[in-house]
């Protein structure tokens, strides 16, 4: 397993009973994760102490109870980086941590390649990746269909200096972005994906990762320039192993373009267990 951990900002203090005890920046969370099926003591007297905790409601979703008055929305530091954290309705906070260790695969790639590198960011989120990349000199273009979360991305730009960088912030779907990309002639040196487990199309349908990974996949391979530095697939969907992530990179890339696969679980360190917790799996091509 990669684990993120060169945080300051953020620390996993502990994890039992369904529940991660998190702090961001001084700001202690408890929320669930469905990873932590273990019940062992909880010693650490911030489980009692925490700023908020989020439910899960029998109805689907949940809310936050807010034990102590915390602001809006505050900031956290990575390397250089600087992102808004704010509470969302559906527990999440803005961030993914663990992606850490991808932020900084992308950034050594980028920084040791020598030459000018463009990378397509989908499924962009608030933007962490594309901030990686910006910050290691590439141009970035971040798309993601949620007009929230694109905005939320540029309001991180700006915090990390980085809002006069090369970067194009693109709301729209992505598949039928890269469909248009392809068409317009243009291409991109890396790419980096990472697409949700369920989702709906633009007329309702209903989208499936294992389902339909595979043919965005052998999509976005036709968006590649003719020297394509690395290709980053990452994914938080249970049924899809490393394993299979780097089969089919390796089954869609290498007879193209050579390069290497590699693909492992992505997790954070538990300071109380002195543990990792998985938290995703990432598989990434890599042009040798």
């Amino acid at each position: 397993m990669r684990t993120a951990s060169d945080w300051t900002d953020y620390r996993l203090i502990d994890a039992s009973g369904g529940f991660r005890l998190e702090s961001w920046a001084g700001k202690t969370l408890m929320r669930p994760d469905p990873q932590v099926i273990w019940k062992t003591e909880r010693k650490n007297a911030l489980w009692n102490s925490c700023d908020a905790v989020y439910h899960r409601s029998e109805k689907g979703g949940g809310s936050w109870e807010f034990r102590k008055k915390l602001p809006d929305s505050w900031q956290v530091g990575y390397k250089g980086l600087t992102f808004i954290i704010r509470p969302t309705g559906f527990k999440h906070t803005g961030l993914f941590p663990e992606q850490a260790v991808n932020w900084d695969l992308a950034r050594d790639m980028i920084r040791s390649a020598g030459r000018p590198i463009s990378v397509l960011n989908l499924f962009a989120y608030t933007g962490g990746a594309t901030l990686a990349c910006a910050s290691a000199g590439a141009s970035v273009c971040h798309v993601d269909a949620s007009k929230g979360m694109v905005q939320w991305a540029r309001d991180n730009a700006a915090a990390s200096g980085l809002a006069d960088k090369p970067i194009r912030w693109i709301v729209d779907d992505c598949e039928k972005f890269v469909e248009r990309e392809i068409r317009r002639g243009r291409t991109y040196d890396a790419v980096i994906m990472d697409p949700p487990s369920y989702g709906r199309g633009p007329s309702g349908e209903v989208w499936k990762l294992e389902d339909s990974i595979y043919d965005l996949l052998t999509l976005c391979v036709n968006v590649l320039s003719d020297r394509p530095l690395f290709f980053l697939l990452n994914s938080y969907t249970a049924g899809l192993s490393p394993s299979v992530m780097s089969y089919m990179l390796g089954a869609l890339l290498k007879p193209k373009f050579g390069g290497c696969v590699s693909a492992d679980e992505i997790g954070l360190l538990v300071e109380e267990k002195k543990m990792s917790l998985p938290a995703g799996s990432t598989a990434v091509w890599i042009s040798e």
